[in-house]
């Protein structure tokens, strides 16, 4: 699996690049699935942000991206169906698309529709994740960004990176989101992380991490 952790989307032409090097194609020829799940684990969740997703109508730019086709791919819906069905469904697709909302929900619905354990077994599908579903790749998302907490507890994510990731880095939305703030924050996650902003995304291809951005991120080492 290859991975395009954005924090915003694709909101630029080197994000997107980065996008259609990982296809391997244009983006034209190319089909997704997009997963709108996250958008309804939010504490100020409503049902005009998942719809905005799906439709393209957001300004965070995800289907709308000229895609040969696109599907929606509902987690809370798989573990009711035929899982060879849905499973194949995601087998011949070229890309994911996972939307924003809360990492922790959307965590505990990967698990439970059995899309986690399946991910790492697809080499060729490109993972692009909006904000949540960014940061559900990584070990934990640190107090500061639970919201939907689990029945287990704690702040603990998928795992399937090494690093954690701190979004909308100056956002003028989230004031909180704020530099200092970050340093804060990583200095109790635990592992190496990125402060990132709206024009920053993550490539992650075979383990090599490199970072795509017209914007501005910091990366923390907890060595140093």
């Amino acid at each position: 699996m290859k991975l395009l952790l954005t924090d915003s989307g694709v909101k630029n032409a080197r994000i997107q690049d980065a996008l259609v090097g990982l296809l391997g194609k244009p983006i034209a020829e190319s089909s997704a699935l997009c997963i709108p799940t996250a958008g309804y684990g939010a504490p100020d969740a409503d049902p005009g942000g998942p719809w905005r997703f799906i439709s393209g109508r957001s300004p965070l730019p995800m289907t709308g991206l000229g895609w040969k086709s696109v599907g929606v791919l509902e987690l809370t819906a798989l573990p009711s169906i035929e899982k060879a069905s849905w499973v194949s469904w995601v087998r011949e697709a070229d890309a994911l698309l996972v939307n924003g909302g809360d990492a922790l929900y959307l965590g505990h619905w990967m698990r439970e529709s059995g899309l986690a354990e399946l991910l790492p077994s697809l080499p060729d599908l490109v993972y692009v994740g909006l904000s949540a579903g960014s940061m559900v790749m990584t070990p934990r998302i640190g107090q500061d960004f639970v919201g939907w907490k689990p029945a287990t507890g704690g702040d603990s994510t998928l795992g399937l990176v090494d690093f954690a990731i701190f979004p909308h880095l100056d956002h003028p939305a989230c004031p909180e989101n704020s530099m200092a703030e970050a340093e804060r924050w990583a200095a109790g996650i635990g592992c190496p992380a990125y402060a990132i902003d709206e024009q920053t995304a993550i490539k992650v291809t075979d383990g090599a991490v490199e970072v795509v951005s017209e914007g501005h991120w910091k990366f923390f080492d907890p060595i140093s």
